[in-house]
């Protein structure tokens, strides 16, 4: 059996979220997508996630919301995080805060187990504990819980930390996907012919901004090296991502091919 899997880049603010609630249904309906795993960071105000945001985008059509980060910038996700199994934060976050870096999720429409992991690097970003360690782990319980297929989103500044991380889970995982930078990457490939993988998504929300951001007040903190607040720009809505299809019964993943529609 075939599923197809899709996954879609960082939503910035309600730009992302509207082009993504206008739109995703007919995407779904486009690629054939089984199973929508979307990065859901960035979906409120720019950063951090609310509650109305996520239930905005699981009707919508998004499966599962992973993150990175900027999970915690919206204090109230500590309050709901932990009830919704279908929101996840990077798993090698302390085992001390709410939510879960890991679950396994039905693909009612072919009854298939699909296993999602969330993890954030280490290379230019905050102190955190190796996502190789936390991933293994991961696994290892989605895989005894039943999972048949495990996609991974790795939240992560730097290219080669994503693409050791790809070559780490070649025979361990289905696809892999990176996040965090907002900007598409050309290098969808199959590794080893087995593991599909993408540097980066890309984002959902404005294309010609900065990373989904207004571009003058961006300009503003590159010029003056003064912290100013980033505003999700509403201009050029675009959405950005991969479709996967993955034999489930031989675990590997058949195509992988990037997506980009303008509306």
């Amino acid at each position: 059996m075939i599923l197809k899997v899709l996954m879609l880049g960082d939503m910035i603010g309600r730009p992302g979220r509207k082009v993504l609630k206008n739109n995703l249904k007919s995407i779904i309906g486009e690629t054939e997508a089984d199973f929508v795993v979307a990065n859901g960071e960035n979906a409120s105000g720019g950063a951090g996630l609310l509650e109305p945001a996520a239930k905005e985008l699981f009707e919508a059509g998004v499966d599962v919301i992973t993150s990175g980060n900027h999970i915690w910038n919206k204090k109230d996700i500590t309050r709901f995080i932990s009830g919704y199994p279908n929101i996840l934060r990077p798993a090698n976050y302390p085992e001390m805060l709410p939510g879960h870096g890991g679950g396994v999720f039905l693909c009612k429409n072919k009854n298939i187990k699909v296993g999602v992991i969330n993890i954030l690097g280490r290379t230019f970003m905050s102190p955190i504990d190796s996502p190789f360690v936390a991933v293994d782990k991961e696994i290892s319980v989605l895989r005894d819980k039943g999972a048949e297929i495990i996609v991974v989103d790795f939240h992560a500044e730097a290219t080669a930390e994503k693409e050791g991380m790809g070559f780490y889970l070649k025979d361990k995982v289905e696809l892999l996907a990176g996040t965090h930078t907002h900007v598409q990457t050309s290098d969808e490939k199959i590794l080893e012919g087995k593991m599909g993988y993408i540097t980066d998504l890309g984002r959902c929300g404005s294309y010609n901004s900065v990373i989904g951001f207004n571009e003058n007040e961006s300009l503003k903190g590159l010029l003056t090296s003064v912290n100013h607040k980033f505003e999700p720009s509403k201009s050029d809505p675009v959405i950005e991502g991969i479709i996967a299809e993955i034999d489930v019964a031989s675990k590997r993943c058949l195509k992988i091919n990037r997506l980009r529609k303008f509306y």
